[in-house]
């Protein structure tokens, strides 16, 4: 492994670097940073999860200018979330050098950035909306920047960003260095970068780590008015510490939040409709342990950087494979081992095979756990539990109860009693969620279509669960045809139940 001291940064990068835990770079750091300091443009294919953000983000600040009050670098990402995470960990890079960063995005009072953006700071990290509304209004001009970075490019293609990009990389100078990241490349982003880069080095994650070996998955054949109750039988059985439920529509992801707290899970739900400070507030939650399930349309979890996630439910099986890979990405990080599991309807089997190609690599079919399998569940959970106490040794108080209890009965009995007083039965309160349409069966192909046409003309039209997102407005959602409802989106511990 290449140690960052090998790098040849600074002194005031490194020990930033240092201080916030990186020992090692990964391999699309160490591949990464060596060509990017030199000042090559570069194509990454490497997934959330990889170490990409200190891959762009470490040689960008080696590169800044802090003596010039002037934008020198600028990173378009697809989702407010992602720019605000990317801009948290480029501020941390740069503390050293006192390099100045600001994000950029919708859904934040515009008068504020402008105030901002006449503080001159280094580098801009926005969503394409937000970014090109700037350079409109002529806030924010790019003449200055020597570095262009486009984080997740083949999200931006799916919610129709190219367009924008084009028009934001037409404002900036012709002689800059040009940084690609995208987990797949599809066709339309293969043009952009023979477009708009120069001789582009290439640096992959190899395929066996893109396919997430580190990840069980499987899938289960279920039919759509019976997936809630496996949903929750598996919940149940697996008692994940964080898990993360997927949903194709905002109205999905409602529903579904709602249902799982009525059957007693600490369960919510974040989408495009959401305000911003209420999205990081429920995520703040997730990611402290105060709630057990997020439930996530694809947009809204696209780019998270969330942590112990055990688990990954696919209730609605994505539309197009690439985000898929997204979504089980999610889990099986750092080493750790995590599980995804995707329901399919008998309708949408030949989904699975188009995912299955693109992962190359072959789910598990799982059958559908019973009732009687999910109250064994529970029941495995109590017995953890009691072994943990017993292994504990602080019972010295309780013997005296013990022995009484004994003498009156038979200890099989005594265990018994107190597995049944402690196992919370399935919760079977009756749950009702709208008929979701199955994925069409129609010509997969063009659905799938390699050369990038997104299922749909995603190239062509903004995904209506993030239009707010970086223009700061919201669109009302056109009614969808058939087959164009966008997916959305874990060691033992039970769930918070009442």
């Amino acid at each position: 492994m290449t140690k960052f001291e090998e790098l040849g940064l600074s002194q005031a990068t490194l020990k930033a670097v240092l201080q916030m835990g990186f020992e090692e770079a990964t391999p699309i750091q160490a591949e990464t940073i060596p060509l990017s300091l030199e000042n090559k443009d570069l194509i990454g294919q490497a997934q959330t999860g990889t170490g990409k953000t200190a891959a762009f983000g470490i040689p960008l600040v080696e590169k800044v200018d802090v003596s010039r009050d002037a934008i020198q670098g600028i990173i378009i990402a697809p989702t407010r979330e992602l720019a605000i995470q990317v801009s948290e960990e480029l501020y941390k890079i740069g503390s050293g050098k006192r390099v100045r960063v600001l994000p950029i995005y919708g859904g934040q009072d515009i008068s504020r950035q402008i105030r901002s953006l006449k503080k001159a700071p280094h580098i801009i990290v926005g969503t394409p909306g937000r970014v090109l509304d700037h350079i409109n209004r002529k806030t924010m001009r790019l003449d200055t920047v020597t570095t262009v970075i486009l984080d997740e490019a083949d999200e931006m293609l799916n919610m129709g960003f190219i367009e924008d990009i084009e028009s934001i990389l037409a404002s900036t100078p012709a002689e800059r260095q040009t940084l690609l990241f995208s987990a797949t490349m599809p066709g339309p982003i293969q043009r952009m970068a023979e477009k708009f880069m120069k001789d582009p080095q290439i640096v992959r994650v190899k395929t066996k780590e893109l396919t997430m070996p580190s990840i069980e998955q499987y899938y289960l054949e279920v039919q759509e008015k019976s997936k809630f109750d496996v949903l929750t039988r598996l919940f149940d059985i697996q008692s994940p510490e964080l898990a993360i439920v997927f949903g194709r529509t905002k109205r999905r992801v409602d529903e579904l939040s709602e249902a799982l707290n009525l059957r007693g899970y600490t369960a919510e739900g974040i989408h495009g409709d959401l305000s911003q400070a209420k999205r990081l507030q429920v995520l703040r939650k997730f990611k402290e342990g105060n709630i057990d399930v997020l439930v996530a349309t694809d947009v809204a979890a696209r780019g998270l950087d969330i942590s112990g996630v055990t688990h990954v439910y696919n209730f609605d099986i994505p539309q197009d494979p690439e985000s898929y890979v997204h979504r089980i990405g999610r889990t099986g990080r750092a080493g750790k081992t995590g599980m995804a599991l995707t329901f399919i309807t008998p309708r949408e089997k030949s989904y699975l095979a188009v995912v299955e190609r693109t992962t190359k690599r072959k789910m598990e079919k799982m059958k559908a756990p019973t009732l009687d399998e999910a109250l064994e569940g529970q029941q495995r959970a109590v017995v953890d539990k009691i072994v943990q106490t017993i292994d504990s040794n602080n019972l010295h108080y309780y013997k005296a109860a013990a022995d009484e209890l004994l003498e009156a009965n038979d200890a099989q009995t005594v265990v018994a009693a107190v597995l049944k007083m402690l196992t919370k039965e399935p919760d079977t309160t009756p749950i009702k969620l709208s008929d979701e349409s199955p994925l069409p069966q129609k010509r997969e192909r063009k659905s799938y279509d390699r050369s990038g046409s997104g299922g749909g003309g995603g190239d062509r039209r903004r995904r209506d669960d993030n239009r707010g997102d970086s223009r700061g407005r919201k669109k009302a959602p056109a009614k969808p045809r058939t087959g164009e409802k966008r997916s959305a989106a874990g060691k033992p511990r039970s769930f918070n139940r009442s």
